[in-house]
């Protein structure tokens, strides 16, 4: 097949060296004029995350062009021998297949079943074809890969269960209230937790967010980023009564949100429900607070057991989805091999079919037939040059699909002089 693709992900390189080379990725131009450059590269292709950096290639000589890919990629990021040895894994051929099917299907992620890597494969092929770097093998394998990413996603569940903090505050904020529409949350704090559960939320649809943080320009840049409202951290407990889910991440000593504040609040709401997550480490939240009747008050060390509970789950699903993936390489080697003898089928009919066509011409005789003679010699004709291409044609699909047809190929090439 002589696909090659040579990477570095979080699970082999460090931080520092993942930032250097992504990086570097950033000048599309110039890395595809660089790749396409290489003798051995005929077509490429190069997806640059925050977790991962991976050049995918159709190559001409599968360990010179390893070599080349690997030497490129410590010239533009000045990797010496040692981190490159370390760090870089290669994938030859349906190694190489089954890898690009997990990345797209997230089953190679930092976060296994996150769905942003699709997307981020989505755009890496995108540039790869506006500079005109793909051709015939990594179009087909790029869409066989999203075929396969919308399997997994359909056919398991692997994208069903929160897997981070975050998100298990969002699933259990639904649980909570069914809809999420027209809800206001209050940031109590302006933590990265936080603000990434606030971000899950108005995917939701919740309504409107508040913001009060003790630094009164950090609440007021991040309202305005939600396109919300800041409000005085000392004067929070006033919209308490118009809040319906709390998100605290204050990072304070000790409680800023006491019992007795949210008692008077619910009072103030009427009863209606609450929700409190308390994701701060020391709780921002008096405990207490859970016990009043309406409110609903989470830890994190409670959404912690719901992210943990729910990885278990995700290993699960995971297992279906590695089938799949297993199935989609063998269908995709499967099309990869018949269409190495494809060539040579076409040009070994053409050949008969030049020769028939050639010999009935020179047959003088066949003008004193009359036409319904002339046809039927010429259906004879066309049905022997078939009945000898039978074999050969089948006989080449057949050892296509056992993966070892090219030394057939060569000879049908050579005693037929195609």
């Amino acid at each position: 097949m002589r696909l090659v693709l040579i990477g570095l992900n979080h699970q082999t390189a460090p931080v520092e060296i993942r930032e250097g080379l992504q990086l570097a990725c950033e000048g599309d131009a110039r890395w595809f004029a660089e790749l396409t450059r290489l003798a051995e590269v005929r077509e490429a292709l190069y997806l640059a995350t925050c977790n991962r950096v991976e050049v995918l290639a159709r190559v001409t000589d599968g360990e010179r062009a390893v070599a080349a890919l690997m030497a490129f990629i410590c010239r533009e990021v000045n990797l010496s021998a040692e981190q490159v040895a370390r760090c870089l894994y290669v994938h030859r051929d349906g190694d190489a297949v089954r890898h690009f099917f997990r990345v797209a299907a997230s089953l190679d992620s930092l976060v296994v079943g996150e769905p942003q890597i699709l997307g981020q494969v989505k755009e890496a092929y995108r540039r790869a074809v506006d500079h005109r770097a793909t051709g015939v093998l990594i179009n087909r394998l790029v869409h066989r890969a999203f075929r396969v990413a919308k399997r997994v996603r359909t056919e398991t569940g692997i994208a069903d269960h929160a897997v981070s903090v975050s998100y298990a505050a969002v699933q259990l904020a639904k649980k909570i209230f069914g809809d999420l529409t027209g809800k206001t949350i209050l940031l109590l704090g302006a933590g990265d937790m936080a603000e990434l559960a606030a971000r899950h939320l108005l995917g939701q649809g919740v309504g409107r967010i508040l913001v009060a943080n003790r630094t009164d320009g950090r609440a007021a840049a991040l309202a305005d980023q939600f396109r919300g409202t800041a409000v005085p951290f000392a004067r929070f407990f006033e919209v308490l009564p118009d809040v319906d889910i709390v998100i605290a991440s204050t990072g304070a000593p000790g409680f800023v949100l006491s019992a007795s504040m949210v008692a008077e609040a619910l009072r103030r709401r009427r009863n209606r429900l609450l929700f409190l997550i308390d994701i701060a480490v020391p709780r921002d939240i008096d405990p207490a607070a859970g016990e009043i009747e309406n409110v609903f008050l989470y830890n994190i060390d409670h959404l912690q057991g719901v992210v943990d509970a729910n990885r278990q789950r995700r290993g699960g699903e995971a297992e279906k989805a590695e089938g799949i993936v297993a199935q989609e390489v063998t269908a995709f080697e499967s099309w990869f091999n018949a269409l190495e003898v494809v060539p040579t089928i076409v040009a070994l009919r053409e050949k008969l079919e030049t020769i028939q066509r050639t010999e009935l011409e020179r047959a003088g005789w066949l003008e004193r037939l009359s036409d319904e003679e002339r046809r039927r010699v010429e259906v004879l004709v066309s049905s022997i040059v078939n009945k000898i291409l039978h074999d050969p044609m089948i006989g080449l699909k057949e050892e296509s699909r056992q993966k070892d047809a090219l030394p057939y190929v060569a000879a049908v090439r050579r005693l037929f002089n195609l």
